[in-house]
C-alpha cells in the first residue's frame, strides 16, 4: 500500500490517496490531478475504488475517466447516479461554498462518469481482491474496504492529523446519521482491521482506539450542536484543535470545515424532531 499526499490547496496532510497494487481507493478532488499524476507517475491506474462520492474523496474520477475512457470506477449504488449526471450534486455542494464558483475554485472541474464505466456496490461483495461493506453515517452512500489487514474507511474514522491524536467527525450535510454511524464503526471493527487507511489523513496502527475516539467526539459534538449555535459550536471546536492540535490547526479545520461540521448535525437534529 502507497499513501500519496495529494496536497489540497498546496497543504501537506489534508487529503490522501490510496494506492494498492495500482488501484486507487479515493483519488481525491479533480484539483488535486497534477500531484495525483506525477506521483503516479503518468501510469494509468487498473480502476479507482471510491468509498463515497464527496470531491474531497471522488472529485478526480471523472477527469481521470476522461484521462483514460476504459477506466472502471466503483461506488455504492446510491452514489452511482450522482457520479454518472452530477448536477444535483454540484448544486447542493455549492450552497456550502458560496456558489458553483467557490466550489470549483475548492475542489476543480467537476466531470462526470459514463455509465457504462461505473461498478455498482451494494456492500457484501468482494471486487478485485477487497472486502467491502456498506457504512453509511458520514454519508449515506458510504462503504469502506478492506484487503490483507487493511481498512479503507473513507470519513468513518474520523479526521485526525499526524502527529496528534486529536480526532475529530467529519460531520457535513445533507445526510448525516449518527446511529447509523456507530453501527458503521461496529461494521469495520469487527474485520479486526491492523490499519486504518483515513483520507484526513493516513494510517492508524491502533484501530480500536482509532475507532473508540471517533465514536466519543461524534457524540460529543452531536451534543454540542444540540445545544449552541452555529458560533458557539465552532469556537468550542477551534479551541479543542488548538489545544490539542496547535500546530495542525490550519490542517484540520480544512480537513473538517468546522461550519459544515455544525450544518451537518443540526440538520440531522431538525431531521429527527
Amino acid at each position: 500500500m502507497r499513501q500519496i499526499d495529494v496536497l489540497h490547496r498546496g497543504r501537506e496532510k489534508v487529503i490522501a490517496c490510496f494506492e494498492v497494487d495500482g488501484i486507487l481507493v479515493d483519488p481525491g478532488p479533480q484539483s488535486c490531478e497534477d500531484t495525483l499524476l506525477e506521483a503516479l507517475g503518468g501510469e494509468r491506474p487498473h480502476a479507482l475504488l471510491l468509498t463515497h462520492i464527496h470531491f474531497d474523496h471522488a472529485g478526480a474520477a471523472g477527469a481521470l475517466v476522461r484521462r483514460w475512457p476504459d477506466l472502471d470506477v466503483y461506488v455504492h449504488e446510491r452514489g452511482a447516479p450522482h457520479m454518472a449526471n452530477p448536477e444535483k450534486l454540484v448544486a447542493s455542494a455549492a450552497r456550502l461554498y458560496g456558489g458553483e464558483e467557490g466550489l470549483r475554485e475548492t475542489w476543480g472541474e467537476v466531470v462526470p462518469v459514463p455509465e457504462e464505466r461505473l461498478k455498482v456496490l451494494r456492500g457484501g461483495e468482494e471486487v478485485l481482491g477487497f472486502k467491502v461493506e456498506y457504512t453509511p453515517g458520514h454519508a449515506s452512500h458510504h462503504v469502506c474496504y478492506f484487503k490483507d489487514g487493511v481498512a479503507f474507511v473513507g470519513d468513518m474514522a474520523g479526521v485526525r492529523i499526524p502527529p496528534h491524536d486529536l480526532t475529530l467527525a467529519p460531520t457535513p450535510p445533507p445526510d448525516i446519521d449518527v446511529e447509523a454511524w456507530e453501527r458503521s464503526l461496529d461494521t469495520i471493527a469487527d474485520w479486526q482491521p491492523e490499519t486504518l487507511a483515513m483520507t484526513h489523513f493516513g494510517t492508524a496502527d491502533d484501530p480500536p482506539a482509532q475507532l473508540a475516539a471517533v465514536r466519543e467526539v461524534l457524540r460529543w459534538q452531536a451534543d454540542l450542536a444540540a445545544g449552541a449555535d452555529q458560533e458557539a459550536f465552532m469556537a468550542a471546536l477551534h479551541e479543542r484543535i488548538v489545544a490539542e492540535a496547535p500546530d495542525e490547526v490550519a490542517a484540520t479545520e480544512q480537513a473538517a470545515p468546522l461550519d459544515h461540521l455544525f450544518l451537518g448535525l443540526d440538520r440531522w437534529h431538525k431531521k429527527r424532531g
